[in-house]
Formats: structure tokens, sequence, C-alpha cells
């Protein structure tokens, strides 16, 4: 089976999958732009694990991304940035089968394995972190920099990043910076790290599994090809992160970081003022709230509403802009400085949304 998301006769199809020996393959298949994911792909990936689930010959499901630059780079925000600026509809159609989507990668009942090589971010932590065997690699570079577009991290980050130990996840998820493959691990986004090098023999491995064998028999597989690291160089300072993040405030953890004279927490505090004061709020609230959920979808929920207030705001459209349109790294965010961000400006990212709340098959 191959499903195409390109509609131009010829062209390579956006995403790939199909069987190969025992294994369901879904490859995502946008190499120049670092596979980010559109609606047709997401839509092609919720067929092909329909397909896979289905057949008796598929013993386990492996993501992948064609090219050597990463899994996958996130969402199409482009597409999203053109459909705010119109008043489209894109991001309550496009998360609403993301976000599903990505509740059923947690529960498939096969096998998933996740190649996490190179650059995953954002919606490809989504395809990916949320899998039960998700192998990173020296060339790994995860991240959640939502914040920075006037976002939060989602996809579930909320769920994943809340279950981080001690304030890894709060860093993570306010700083938007990159774990590498060991500190994935130690953030409990991954389980092992293979070099890259030896990914196409572990495949090799994995194509030619009998049916009906079991995930701890696949990580079994795995672990034969893993260097063993667990923690890398961020995991390290967790001491003084746990300190800095300790607090449901985001005038608190900017205060913990003032005090703190070192050229660590002053590089901190500076990734953090160039972030959209509402989005960091946003995004640690959900953090907070995460970390009392029962469920996954729970977050994935509370997500979807803030989501769609994220869509219909200029924060986002500026931080885009500058992101990625104009490139000039410059947003004028909307409130500028984080003491104006009001529990007003807040309560609608948290309200409930009637009709539209998202909704999980049971």
């Amino acid at each position: 089976m191959t499903v195409s998301a390109a509609a131009i006769v010829g062209a390579e199809p956006d995403l790939i999958a199909r069987r190969e020996g025992s294994v369901g393959v879904i490859r995502l298949n946008r190499p120049k732009a670092i596979n980010a994911m559109t609606l047709e792909m997401s839509l092609g990936i919720d067929a092909a694990l329909d397909q896979f689930e289905a057949d008796p010959a598929v013993a386990l499901v492996l993501l992948e991304g064609a090219g050597d630059r990463g899994l996958c780079a996130g969402g199409d925000i482009r597409g999203l940035y053109e459909s705010s600026r119109a008043g489209g509809d894109l991001g309550k159609v496009f998360w609403r089968q993301e976000y599903i989507m990505n509740a059923r990668i947690a529960k498939f009942p096969k096998p998933y394995v996740a190649f996490m090589d190179g650059l995953v971010m954002g919606g490809g932590v989504g395809l990916s972190a949320h899998g039960r065997h998700r192998v990173v690699t020296e060339k790994t570079k995860l991240a959640m920099p939502e914040v920075g577009l006037g976002f939060f991290p989602d996809v579930g980050g909320t769920w994943l990043l809340s279950r981080s130990p001690g304030e890894i996840g709060t860093y993570f998820g306010l700083t938007g910076q990159t774990m590498n493959g060991p500190d994935a691990i130690h953030a409990h986004f991954a389980d092992a790290v293979v070099p890259s090098g030896k990914l196409a023999a572990l495949r090799e491995v994995l194509t030619s599994v009998r049916i009906g064998t079991t995930s701890k028999e696949i990580q079994s597989l795995i672990d034969g090809f893993t260097t063993g690291e667990t923690s890398g160089p961020v995991a390290a300072l967790q001491p003084r992160i746990d300190v800095w993040f300790a607090h449901d405030r985001m005038e608190d953890i900017i205060a913990a970081l003032q005090r703190d004279g070192s050229e660590l927490a002053q590089a901190t505090l500076k990734t953090l003022n160039e972030k959209s004061p509402r989005g960091m709020v946003v995004a640690l609230k959900l953090l907070r709230l995460a970390r009392t959920s029962s469920s996954m979808e729970q977050c994935l929920v509370r997500e979807y509403r803030a989501a769609l207030e994220v869509f219909a705001s200029d924060d986002f459209r500026e931080g885009v802009r500058a992101a990625v349109i104009d490139k000039d790294r410059n947003p004028r965010w909307s409130p500028s400085r984080l003491e104006d961000v009001t529990s007003e400006i807040v309560a609608p990212y948290f309200a409930e949304i009637g009709a539209d709340e998202l909704k999980f098959d049971k």
C-alpha cells in the first residue's frame, strides 16, 4: 500500500506507507521541508494505521523520515499561518485530526517503533514520543519550541513534559531548548540511543521479526544496537533547573533566575525574555494541570481548547511571521511584558468550547 499526499502526477508522495517483511513502514517523505506534516499526511498516517492494525501479516509499525536532516520538523506552520490570517479553519481541522491520532499512537495495539534521527520537533514529537519503542541517535535534536511562536507544547507534549523528572520538562517546555538523544531518554521522550550508522541494520532485523513478537522481545532486539547512554548535558544541570523552575507562576521563575548570578541562569533568562509572555503563562499552566491529569487524553482536550484560542491570536501570527515568514527573529508580542498578561487574557485558553470539544473513540 502506498498512501500519497501528492496531487501532481509523477511526483513522489509526501507519505509512503507499505509493508516490508513483517513491518508496516510509515515514511514521512518531504525531505526538503524536513518532513513537516500536512493535514493530508496526517490523514494518510491514520489510514496506514487502520490497514496495519487489521493486517495479520504486520507484526509492528515503523515510523521513519526521508532524507538525512530529521524525522519531522513539526506541522505545516506556514499553512496554519496563512489560514489564521485569512480567518480560515485549518487549525481547528488539523489539530483535531492530529491530536486524536497522537492518542491513537499511544494506545496502538501493535508494537510501534519510531526512528527519531536528526531533527524531531513539535508535531514530529507527537508522531514518535508516544510510541512504545523510541529510538534516538547521536544526531537527534528534539525540541518543543512552540512558546517562541506564541503557542505552547502541544500534541500531548504537556503530558510528556509533565512526566519528565523534576523540572526538566518545565525547562524544556518554556525555553524550547533542544534535547540530544541521551537527554531525550532522561526526559522520558525516548528509550534507546542507537548510532545512526546502525539504523539500517536494526531496520533489517525488525523487518524479519515473526508475527506475534512481543514488545519486550522487540525492545531486546533494539537493545542489541544501543550505546547504553541515558542522560546528556541538560540532565547534569537538573539540580539547578529544579530550583529555578519549581514555581507555578512565570514571575517566580524569572525572579529565581534573576537571583542566581551564574552565566547559565542569565543565559536561560535571556532565552525566556525572547518568548511570548502570553505563551509562557499558558504553557506553564497547561504543564501544571497536566501533572494532576490521569490520562493523555485529558491533556489533549485542554491543548485543543488552548490551540483554537492561539490560532485566533495575534501572537501566533506574529511569532510565525518573525520565525518563518520574514525571519527577522524580532517578534512584537502582545502583550510585550509578562506583568501585563492578565487572568482575563489567559482565561479563554482554558474555557470549555461546547460542540467543538475534542472527543476520542472509546
